[in-house]
């Protein structure tokens, strides 16, 4: 099942069930007002909207309409909770090689999140707003996962079972502002400004054999200016899945309905899959060269995410963003 929040003039937006070749779309709110509700009471509205993308998927939506991403808000246009892994070691060790730092051992063992703003989340083709481009502007590719409520103390069986829907991330970083923040000891907060999602979030099951051990196992394509940037595998390289990503958070709380984990920046071994930031790339020919040659995204520049199945078909619809200049927006 796919499902979407279209921009109607009010902060939630209204839930719409969009159809697998994200053609067509019908709106749901005769079943749940917002994606908010459905996630509060999963099993009693999913099979609701279950039906209606059935319907959708064989020509039979009443009153559909052609489905149009730009329309879109994010899938939760604001959260209860936004918390933001860091899965892929692979991307916090070459951090750390790249000013000379050691890897502690501990990284491997117990994964690395911060909590994000969730109460401002941007639609898939909303512009990246910023004050400067000397605040270092950068894309993070990523894949979250969408949660029911799970307990504290939840085993890693217990979370799996907790997560309802899956969603691609561009996670803006400024990155010229981070290492000011982590000095102060506190973490991120400024460096971090709002995050953007995919126009669609997907049940688990429409990723087919893509979606084991709690892990995508599908290639995330990253565009910058129309360029290929990078298409690292999700799956290849997860130290932490998901359901590991989801019991850390319940490790001292409740997780509610709705909250938001992202798995970290997507990152490969293997080189010759790209990157999903630009930072990466920095690091690397720092490592290479003695310093970075690429530098990060001006005003007007773009950047493309999206992932498709085996078959070349977008699944969730491509985030699709401008950066533009606090002045003009």
């Amino acid at each position: 099942m796919k499902l979407a929040t279209l921009k109607d003039g009010s902060r939630d937006g209204l839930l719409i069930v969009v159809s697998r070749d994200l053609a067509t779309a019908q709106v749901a709110d005769g079943i749940a007002p917002t994606l908010q509700r459905v996630l509060d009471d999963w099993d009693f509205y999913a099979p609701q909207l279950q039906e209606v993308y059935d319907a959708l998927n064989h020509g039979r939506g009443r009153h559909s309409f052609a489905f149009d991403p730009r329309e879109c808000m994010a899938p939760l246009s604001r959260a209860y909770q936004w918390a933001d892994g860091s899965a892929y070691v692979n991307h916090v060790e070459l951090v750390r090689k790249a000013r000379g730092a050691e890897m502690p051992p501990e990284f491997w063992t117990d994964p690395l999140m911060y909590q994000g703003g969730s109460d401002d989340l941007l639609g898939p083709c909303d512009d990246i707003v910023c004050a400067s481009e000397d605040f270092g502007i950068d894309f993070e590719a990523e894949v979250a996962v969408v949660t029911a409520d799970v307990p504290m103390g939840a085993s890693r069986e217990r979370a799996l079972a907790g997560i309802r829907l899956l969603m691609l991330v561009n996670d803006v970083s400024l990155r010229n502002l981070i290492p000011a923040e982590l000095a102060k000891g506190f973490g991120f907060f400024q460096s971090k400004p709002a995050t953007a999602f995919s126009p669609v979030a997907v049940t688990p099951d429409e990723l087919g054999d893509a979606w084991r051990d709690a892990k995508v196992h599908r290639p995330l394509m990253v565009q910058w200016n129309g360029k290929k940037f990078g298409a690292p595998d999700c799956g290849t390289d997860m130290v932490f899945d998901f359901a590991q990503l989801v019991a850390h958070i319940a490790r001292t709380r409740n997780v509610g309905a709705g909250t938001i984990v992202g798995s970290g920046t997507i990152s490969n071994v293997d080189r010759s899959k790209g990157s999903a930031c630009i930072a990466e790339r920095r690091m690397l020919e720092t490592i290479e060269h003695g310093a970075p040659q690429t530098g990060f995204m001006k005003f007007h520049d773009t950047v493309r995410i999206e992932m498709t199945d085996a078959g070349g078909k977008s699944i969730f619809g491509a985030i699709d963003q401008e950066v533009v200049p606090l002045a003009a927006a």
